[in-house]
């Protein structure tokens, strides 16, 4: 691969440089091929990937190679922490990699830079350790550690999306964080997949599923001029299973969803569960269609549930971005819709590069009108 020579390939800040980490590799070769064609790069010699590598010895341990010069660069590393596709050796074992292993790697890379960079910018789509962001007890606050590490290792500016709590920003206050929604990406999707779709406040509302994720389905609400629902989450505190307190039951606040259309907005499927069970019980209320919107599914616990579900009639389609690993099951799945961030997310890094406002990628609420105005 090419060093950058070209002019073209140059921001205001420095030359461009991405590193994408293992599992990566698809999504930043997508943004890398935008970022070729908005600034006029014809030679396919040339390309803002940094190839780097994170090799393993047979104990599990691990180091961080850059194979090629990134001094004086902008250089923005992409992680995708949740990627369990990604295997290695250890003990003659495969063993899948987990949270742990890619943060670790994270910082193997910049440690491997070693201060070259002019700047450094961590593009971390699902916040690692991101539920684990405040103290309720006597435990760890795993989130604001991870950040403040990085910092520490001169780190500029964390790009995330929808993370769990934003406010997790406080424990950097000297950092950039920025906190993206991927609202319109969403919208486009579902008007996109599901045609027929009437988005006005007779056919269709928005249901946060927990009073948690209100700030998300508000903005969804306010923005699409909808009706807002949420359900409340009656929990076992006595009890911890999974790491987490059960929940006994589902209350709902808000109007009759009888015969409307119903959008759920979350940031992540997990297990499934919870969704699931708020799908059937909008189901039972009368609800005609049921849209998930999560930016992030993991579906830990597998598509059985969901298959089930689905053939039953308790939901109609689950959309979740590219911003995570998706396996090739969950893409084929007929009730399955993938959203696409590699153009938005080749635009978060344009603009960082050439040190523009980020106001008008981060409130994406007059994008949003003028997609409803022409798909009406």
């Amino acid at each position: 691969m090419e060093t950058h020579t070209n002019a073209a390939l140059d921001g205001i800040y420095g030359k461009l440089g991405i590193v994408g980490l293992n599992g990566c590799g698809e999504l930043c070769r997508d943004v890398d091929r935008y970022l070729l064609d908005w600034r006029g790069c014809n030679d396919e010699r040339e390309s803002f990937l940094i190839e780097a590598r994170c090799p393993r010895f047979g104990s599990g341990e691990g180091k961080g190679l850059i194979l090629q010069t990134v001094r004086g660069h902008d250089m923005f590393i992409v992680v995708d922490c949740f990627n369990y596709g990604v295997t290695f050796r250890m003990y003659g074992t495969t063993v899948p990699m987990s949270p742990d292993d890619h943060f670790m790697d994270l910082k193997r890379i910049i440690s491997a830079v070693g201060g070259k960079a002019r700047r450094l910018t961590i593009i971390m789509p699902m916040l690692y350790e991101g539920r684990q962001h405040r103290r309720s007890s006597r435990e760890s606050l795993d989130c604001a550690i991870a950040l403040q590490e990085l910092y520490a290792m001169g780190v500029s500016n964390v790009v995330t999306f929808d993370a769990h709590d934003a406010r997790v920003q406080n424990s950097v206050p000297l950092g950039g964080f920025e906190n993206i929604l991927p609202a319109y990406q969403m919208i486009k999707a579902l008007v996109t997949t599901v045609p027929d779709v009437r988005i006005n406040r007779e056919n269709i509302m928005v249901i946060s599923p927990d009073e948690g994720g209100m700030p998300r389905s508000i903005y969804y609400s306010s923005v699409l001029g909808l009706e807002l629902g949420m359900f409340y989450k009656r929990r076992d505190h006595s009890v911890v299973i999974n790491g987490r307190n059960p929940i006994l039951a589902h209350e709902f606040l808000g109007d009759n969803v009888a015969g409307r259309d119903v959008i759920v907005v979350d940031d992540v499927i997990s297990s499934g569960e919870s969704i699931l069970d708020l799908a059937v019980k909008l189901h039972n209320m009368g609800a005609r269609r049921i849209f998930v919107f999560a930016t992030f599914g993991l579906f830990y616990q597998g598509l059985d549930h969901f298959d089930a579900a689905y053939e039953n009639g308790m939901f109609t389609r689950v959309f979740t971005t590219n911003l995570v690993y998706r396996t090739p099951e969950l893409k084929a799945r007929p009730w399955y819709s993938e959203v696409d961030m590699s153009k938005y997310l080749a635009f978060v890094i344009d603009t960082l590069n050439h040190d523009n406002s980020m106001s008008e990628l981060l409130d994406s609420s007059e994008r949003i009108k003028n997609l409803l105005r022409d798909y009406r």
